[in-house]
Parts: structure tokens; sequence; C-alpha cells
């Protein structure tokens, strides 16, 4: 018999959420398998089976919270009818009142390491109820089944007199209003764990840090003549369409070695200037924003750079990201653009200092030489941490990024 257990995954990830058993009770495992993906604030991530065997027991259902090192599962060494008895167990389940005290009574052993009382919890929640000295039968679960959960642990005592609305108000954050249980006017979706992690960063970004933006334009008229002409020979040599975000990873380096506090970091009293060039690109998925990492984009050409983010850009649609696509980065550049976005005030990334925002081109009337031309133009916005950037630096960091796109040949000699 073997135990399948929520491996460590990084340092920083202590718990998950079970988003989906891609084998049942029952079904046969091989040694390696991919039985259950588990969701984490960062990445997927897939857990094998370490044993071949049968799938005997299920102890974590869909959407449970589950820490590192959990028993999840158990697999047994067989060829699929040694689970056969907990098919019963289901249909006593679904008896009527006198049948229900069997299954309930089932899981005694388990209540035990918190009460006498015979009570069903999800591992998750008996830890937490031992680490806030609160006894499993005094709790109301939500679940019409009596199963306790991590959710009603952490809502016990809050709110008494409304005990059952709790664990909605801790998924969805700060309640204003009840709605009214009519679903055909309200829909309620339970946020996936990474949009609750996002939620919570930005939020911690915003009453943590000082921070400012600034704007300014960029004409796009050279870089976009530039692609057009040097574009047949870049993909010929490079299988590779040359795009805008090479050109502005490029930028930002020679921006960032000129101004080196928005390649900084506050740690307490501390600045950390970073040494290195590691920039975050986001990129929108299904499941929210995430932001891979272009490592040492101070080092790479213009086709290592597009091929690079290319590759991440896939991963992450793909949900294939690891946690080393992601860590680390010093700087992060956003485009909103390609969703149509004029102009915005992106946050920042984390415990970064600065983060440039891309916007939408397009085609306005400004002055030339004293004339009034058409001209693509594109807002470009600089959110920074005012605690260690001042005015000048922001300011002069900005028209760096702009004077470099548009004259885009002078990237080369800064490559």
């Amino acid at each position: 018999m073997a135990e399948i257990k929520v491996p460590e995954l990084a340092e920083s990830i202590t718990e998950g959420t079970i988003a989906q058993w891609v084998k049942k009770v029952g079904d046969r495992v091989e040694k390696g398998e991919f039985i259950v993906e588990l969701e984490t604030d960062k990445v997927n991530a897939e857990i094998i089976s370490e044993e071949a065997g049968v799938l005997k027991e299920i102890l974590a259902e869909e959407g449970d919270t589950v820490l590192v090192g959990q028993v999840i599962a158990v697999v047994e060494a067989g060829e699929g009818g040694a689970a056969a008895p907990a098919a019963p167990a289901k249909e006593e389940a679904a008896a009527p009142a006198p049948a229900q005290e069997a299954p309930k009574a089932a899981p005694a052993p388990v209540a035990e390491e918190t009460s006498g009382d015979r009570v069903v919890a999800s591992p998750a929640a008996r830890k937490l109820a031992r680490e806030k000295g609160i006894d499993l039968a005094a709790i109301s679960p939500v679940d019409p089944q009596g199963r306790v959960r991590v959710q009603d642990v952490a809502a016990h005592g809050t709110a008494p007199a409304v005990a059952p609305a709790a664990p909605v108000a801790t998924t969805t954050g700060p309640v204003v209003f009840a709605p009214a249980a009519d679903t055909d006017r309200v829909t309620i979706e339970k946020m996936s764990r990474r949009r609750q992690t996002i939620a919570k960063r930005l939020l911690e970004v915003k009453q943590s840090t000082a921070m400012l933006t600034t704007f300014n334009e960029i004409d796009m008229t050279n870089i976009m003549a530039l692609r057009k002409r040097k574009q047949d020979e870049f993909v010929k040599a490079n299988d590779i369409k040359l795009g805008f975000m090479s050109f502005f990873t490029k930028a930002v380096v020679a921006a960032l070695k000129k101004y080196p506090y928005v390649n900084a970091q506050i740690s307490g009293d501390e600045i950390h200037l970073n040494n290195f060039f590691d920039i975050g690109i986001a990129v929108s998925t299904e499941e929210g924003l995430v932001v891979p990492v272009v490592r040492d984009a101070n080092a790479k050409n213009f086709a290592e750079i597009e091929k690079n983010i290319a590759e991440l850009a896939g991963k992450a649609r793909d949900k294939k990201l690891g946690l080393n696509d992601m860590a680390g980065g010093s700087f992060t550049i956003t485009n909103g653009g390609v969703f149509g976005s004029l102009m915005s005030t992106p946050i920042m990334n984390g415990t970064q200092a600065g983060i440039l925002g891309m916007h939408s081109i397009v085609n306005r009337p400004v002055a030339v030489n004293g004339e009034v031309q058409i001209r693509p133009m594109m807002y470009v916005a600089l959110s920074y941490d005012h605690r260690i950037i001042d005015g000048k630096d922001s300011v002069g960091f900005l028209k760096t990024v702009k004077d470099y796109i548009e004259n885009p040949e002078d990237l080369l000699l800064n490559s």
C-alpha cells in the first residue's frame, strides 16, 4: 500500500487546491502515472503515483485545500477489484436516514485526533482546528453531509450569528451585500487559488508601497518602418517574427543600466540594487495574469528574446510554466495594448520597484517640426515605488525608453 502525498514544490508554496482527479477509486494506476492536478498560487502541478496498483481511497475532494506532505490518496497493489467496497459506501450515503448513520461513523478514527465526537473533517480542517484550539464538534459545517472543511474552521467564531454564510465571505473577500438566493439573477463563482493570490498580492502592493505613475508617449513610426524592412530577413534567419517586445525589452535594459534604482528592491531598511536584468513579461491566461521571466535579457539578442518570450507565453497558456520560469524577476513589462487599452496605471509586480505599461498604437495628429502630421502613437506608463525612486529618475527612465524606441538603430549600439 502506498500513500499519495502533496509533494514539496517550492519553499514559498505550503498548500494548494485539488483541481482535478484524473483517476477515480477503483482505477488501475501505473507507476509514474499522473493521477491528480494540484493548483497552487503560482503553477499547476501534476502529482504522480510512485507505485503501481489500484486507487483504493481518495482523501481530498476537488476544491479542497491541502498542505504539503498531506496524504490525499491511497494506492494498493492489485488489479482493480480491491477498491470494490468503496461503492456500497456511496450507496449508503444516499440511503434513507437510518442508513446514513453508518458512513458518518466510519471516519471516527480520523476525528479522534481533535475530539472524542465522531466528526467528519478534511485533513486540512483538522490541522487548522488543532492550530486554533477549536473543537471540531463545535463547528457548524456548510456541507449538507456534515463534512467540516478548512473554510468552516477559518470562519468559526468570526460570525456566530450567521455561521452558514461565513465560507462565502472567506472565498470572495469583503462582502458588502447579501445577494438574493435567486440563481437566475446571481451567479456565484468561487475564485480559483491563483485568482485569490493575484488579488491578495495586488492589494499588498497597493498597501505596502508608495506607488506613483508617470506617463509619456512614443512615436512608433521609425520602429514600425524598421520592422517592415527587416521582417522577412529576420524570419528567414531566425524562424520567428520580429515583434515590438524585443525592442521594448532592450530599451528597458538600457534604461535600467542608466537608472539602477528602478531595478532595485526594498528589504526592510535596505535597498538592494540588482546587478542582473531578469525582465518579467506579463502574459494573460484564462486563470489570470502570470509573469514569466526572460533571464539575463541584457545578454540576449533580439531573436533570442523573441523566442524566449514566445516559449514562455506558450507554456503559460498550456499551464506548463514551472516555478523557475517565474521566480526572481527584477522589472516587469505589461502590454495592455493587445486588448485595446489606450492608457492605464499598471500595478507593480511583487517586491519590484517598477513596471512599464505598453498600450495601443493609435494614429493621432501630432506636431512634427512645426507641422501637424498623423503618426502612430503609443502611450507608455511607468508605475514605480516613490520610496526609492524620485520623479527625476522615473521621468528620465521613461524618456530613455521613449528615445530608444523612436530611434531603434541606437539599441544596436547598446546591445
